[in-house]
């Protein structure tokens, strides 16, 4: 019988008039508690025989005369019970059977003493010792653990043999049959009630144990679903990064220990942005759906596992033995999605319908010890499918030229590189020149390769807003600078450059929220530094996503002003908090023409009401000229170089001259992630 739920332990507490449902659990009670009472029967039966034996010491005190006849009855029915019950036993015992043989063997065994003990001449102490037989009417509960109809029926033998001896044989006077039959009464009665009371607590501990084991059952699904559910992909139903990471590691550590050789896959869904905008976001997911369940069923004979990469990326890990195997499996995974036939009109390369672009690496000789560097292969031969007309299979070549580009190298680079701690913060304070305090600092990103040779931030950046890394970096870089400075308090605001791609990018407000909840920093202590750089006019979606990171209380500022073609527009469109101007008017402030322009865009952004910060003070002279412009805020080497936690956070907060960098005498370039 399968194991009954919530409703049917309901049911056993007679919460429901299902009679059938209740018989159900009675049975489920007795059959699951058979092995335990049927042990405990057999362990009663014995002592209970060696009690009984035990006795006959009294009669040879009490009734001397028969002693020899009970204790040779004794023998006989201890023996004959002890072999009809080690008989059953072997035999295959039945709990039923055997609570009858002991029910059995505890009348019988009154009957065998009873009897015999009333032809003692002796009568006036048989009729004191006659008071021990109640122990025959207990010896139900003491000895058994009996049903209670069968309990019952013991009892009332027990009681009925000692009645009919005193009333038939004895003649016994009235006073003495109500004396001693109302003992025997009320211990029938006594015991009775507490067979009921033990068999009812026995079957509540029976339910109650049946409802933990559900529960227990109950949660452990629960976990095992919780389990499933974080590492699926919630939208395909494939496994999602954080599973096909912990593949991807199980795979190398084969590959390392035992050389299991393994092929790394990316599939690539070609122009998809063009799709999603076009159709619609419900319509590229449905298209993102299918493309993933036919690849799970075309992977199946290859033995590989699926997993979604992030966005319209999909990863394949397979076992492979040859580069050809890896071959074949790259090309069906092409040609299963060509084969959909999804419509995609909105291409410009001649086709129609939905393709993918592959890019394989596998493991082989003299592969090296690091596990990403089969992810960043197989992100150079993905990116060499699409540089070669897309819907096309590539293999990484280790001696190909293009695969061995360095900007690509660092694009592959750039997904592994939180994970791998290849990115960091400096931090370049803000002095707020009415305090002459440093009350901010603004967070910079640095990349180094696997190597530690660093990677300039004019180099990197645009790369990773080129491939979409720029997404999860920026994600990063808040979450690190509010643990790194808000949260400890080494200053009041820390900025963060945002790219309009992020902007652009759907649950990105959600994400920040989700960042600031996580580290408990107020969204007022936050500062998103957004550059002039395209024509907000026709961008309601960022324009929105602004909005609603101001809504949280993080300021808006408004960077590099008065270098690209949109920045009057920008303070048409948004009330910055702050506008920086952009180093290259300080620079040109040594000429008159050069300090009229810079005084002149002061004006302008002043009067528009927003709070002016001023970047690129390198000398103590352009810092005089700051307070006489009466700027709120300036940044720059001679305030401080963009240093890291450990030197930031020694620095007093209203530390104002300027800094060298610990390792590095030169001026640091200030670079953002932006």
């Amino acid at each position: 019988m399968n194991q009954p739920g919530v409703d049917l332990v309901r049911i056993g507490r007679r919460d429901a008039p299902d009679r059938k449902r209740i018989a159900e659990v009675v049975k489920l009670h007795q059959n699951q508690t058979e092995p335990e009472r049927i042990a405990a029967a057999r362990h009663g039966l014995w002592v209970a025989v060696i009690v009984y034996l035990c006795f006959s010491v009294l009669d040879h005190l009490l009734v001397p005369d028969v002693a020899r006849t009970l204790l040779s009855s004794r023998l006989a029915i201890g023996a004959l019970a002890l072999v009809a019950l080690e008989t059953q036993m072997f035999l295959g015992p039945k709990a039923r059977l055997i609570d009858l043989t002991c029910a059995l063997a505890l009348v019988a065994g009154y009957a065998g003493w009873l009897f015999p003990a009333a032809t003692t001449e002796f009568v006036a102490n048989l009729r004191y010792y006659m008071v021990f037989g109640a122990i025959f009417m207990m010896g139900a509960n003491l000895f058994f653990g009996l049903r209670f109809l069968l309990s019952m029926t013991t009892s009332a033998s027990v009681l009925a043999l000692f009645l009919w001896v005193v009333i038939k044989i004895f003649g016994a006077e009235t006073s003495y049959i109500i004396a001693l039959g109302t003992f025997y009464v009320t211990c029938f009665v006594f015991t009775s009630y507490v067979n009921w009371r033990l068999n009812k607590e026995r079957y509540n501990v029976f339910l109650n144990a049946l409802e933990a084991r559900k529960q227990n059952r109950e949660a452990v699904e629960r976990g095992k679903a919780l389990l499933r559910l974080s590492n699926t992909d919630y939208l395909t139903g494939v496994e999602n990064r954080r599973a096909i990471d912990q593949r991807l590691r199980d795979h190398w550590a084969g590959w390392q220990n035992a050389g299991t050789a393994f092929a790394a896959i990316l599939v690539d869904v070609d122009f998809f942005k063009k799709y999603n905008d076009y159709y619609g976001h419900q319509a590229g997911d449905h298209c993102l759906v299918l493309v993933a369940n036919a690849l799970k069923t075309a992977l199946i004979p290859f033995n590989a596992s699926l997993g979604r990469y992030g966005g319209e990326e999909f990863i394949v890990l397979a076992p492979t033995s040859s580069r050809d195997d890896v071959a074949q499996l790259a090309e069906t995974i092409r040609q299963t999605v060509e084969k959909m036939a999804l419509i995609h009109d909105q291409r410009k390369d001649g086709m129609n319908v939905v393709t993918v672009s592959v890019g394989a690496a596998f493991t082989r000789a003299r592969f090296g010890p690091r596990l990403e560097k089969i992810i960043t292969e197989a992100d150079r031969a993905l990116y060499s499918a699409k540089a070669n007309g897309r819907n096309c299979v590539r293999l990484f070549d280790p001696n190909d030229p293009q695969s061995g580009d360095d900007s690509e190298h660092i694009a592959a680079l750039l997904r592994v590189a939180v994970a791998n701690d290849l990115v960091s913060l400096v931090y370049q304070p803000i002095l707020n020149l009415t305090t002459g305090e440093i009350d901010g600092a603004e967070a910079l990103m640095r990349l180094k390769l696997l190597d530690g040779t660093p990677v300039p931030p004019s180099v990197f950046i645009p790369i990773a807003e080129r491939t979409g890394s720029i997404l999860d970096l920026g994600l990063w870089t808040l979450r690190q600078a509010c643990q790194e400075i808000l949260v400890p308090g080494h200053a009041p605001v820390v900025s963060v450059n945002v790219s309009p791609i992020q902007l652009k990018t759907r649950g990105f407000a959600a994400a920040v929220a989700e960042i600031l909840i996580d580290t408990g920093v107020d969204g007022q202590h936050v500062a998103f530094e957004i550059t002039e750089g395209i024509n907000m006019d026709r961008q309601s979606d960022i324009l929105r996503c602004i909005k609603d990171l101001e809504n949280m209380g993080i300021r808006i500022w408004l960077d590099d002003f008065g270098t690209g073609f949109a920045g009057l527009s920008w303070l048409r469109l948004f009330n910055f908090d702050t506008v920086k101007i952009d180093r290259s008017f300080l620079q040109d402030s040594d000429t008159p023409k050069g300090r009229s322009m810079l005084r002149d865009i002061i004006a302008l952004v002043r009067n528009r009401g927003h709070r002016i910060l001023v970047e690129g003070i390198e000398t103590e002279e352009q810092l005089n000229l700051m307070r006489q412009f009466e700027i709120d805020h300036v940044q720059g080497f001679f305030i401080g170089r963009p240093a890291t936690l450990d030197v930031f956070k020694s620095k007093p907060l209203n530390h104002v001259s300027a800094s060298t960098d610990d390792n590095d005498n030169t001026p640091m370039v200030t670079h953002s992630i932006n």
